[in-house]
């Protein structure tokens, strides 16, 4: 999946190195959920790589600008009576930090879901302090649908969680 020179691909071994560089970041790891590794280590590329492989439909990607691997950007379907619906998650290494490169990840990914997974919804949790993600689903169409009040503990602290969706009708007008 691409748009110009951003692409969403399979990971692969050879990503072990590029990966652990971006990951490895303090910055990186304060926007997302603690089993995200932190130090993050060749080790945790590795076995993160290799489980993406398994996937079936493929979930998670490698974020990829102007050929360089920059990022991992996922969709995880839910499970039950939630099983139209998946949620997305996404980090991108800090040398790439405000190009507009998540905001068109995000839009394909988006796309994916619908078209491919089959999903009606998609939906993020975001930590209140990251108004940068908040504004990249937003100019995808997402829709800011709650803020759960000191849901999250991160660092030591109580942060309250902005919840944003989007239906496939809605992004198909777009």
């Amino acid at each position: 999946m691409g748009d110009s020179n951003i692409l969403l691909r399979q990971l692969k071994l050879s990503d072990v190195s590029q990966l652990t560089i971006l990951a490895n970041n303090k910055k990186v790891w304060d926007n997302v959920r603690d089993y995200f590794p932190y130090p993050y280590t060749e080790k945790d590329a590795e076995v993160f790589i290799n489980l993406t492989k398994e996937q079936n439909p493929r979930q998670s990607f490698g974020i990829e600008f102007n050929g360089e691997l920059c990022g991992v950007i996922s969709l995880i379907p839910q499970k039950d009576v939630y099983k139209k619906s998946a949620e997305i998650g996404y980090w991108i290494g800090e040398p790439y930090w405000g190009k507009g490169i998540m905001t068109k990840a995000v839009g394909l990914i988006t796309r994916y879901g619908f078209d491919e997974l089959n999903v009606i919804r998609i939906f993020a949790g975001i930590f209140e302090y990251n108004v940068a993600s908040m504004k990249i689903l937003e100019n995808n169409g997402y829709k800011k649908e709650a803020i759960s009040e000191k849901a999250v503990f991160k660092n030591g602290k109580i942060w309250d969680e902005h919840r944003y969706y989007i239906l496939n009708k809605d992004y198909s007008m777009k």
